[in-house]
């Protein structure tokens, strides 16, 4: 019997792994990436408190169209940006989730840095 690996099963391994490494704070808190297969999620977080700062995906109003493709996955990059300057939010620690840094990953992650991030 041909038993096939299942890939999220890995991902959250390299997520643990990762997240071991990886700890935001309130004056650089952690932007989380999650990627399913019709839309990406982006929030950002304060771990020392455990709340979420700000939050954007493909699922919001302003943000048209199908969520499972590179120029959403920018939209969202753009938004979360947005979101986080407003509240006065400029760096972070870029978390992707356990991806890899490709294709709507790393779109995200270069619509945030348009929108103003530095990470």
């Amino acid at each position: 019997m041909i038993v096939k690996p299942d890939g999220n099963k890995a991902r959250l391994k390299r997520h643990k792994r990762v997240r071991a490494k990886i700890k935001g704070t309130a004056e650089r808190p952690r932007l989380n990436v999650f990627r399913s297969l019709n839309h990406i999620y982006a929030q950002i977080i304060d771990d020392e408190k455990g709340v979420t700062l700000a939050a954007a995906s493909t699922l919001d109003k302003d943000i048209n169209g199908y969520g499972g493709n590179k120029e959403a996955a920018k939209k969202v990059g753009l938004a979360i940006a947005k979101k986080a300057a407003d509240k006065g939010i400029t760096t972070v620690v870029f978390d992707r989730g356990g991806y890899l840094y490709h294709g709507r990953i790393k779109e995200l992650a270069e619509g945030a840095r348009e929108g103003g991030l530095k990470f």
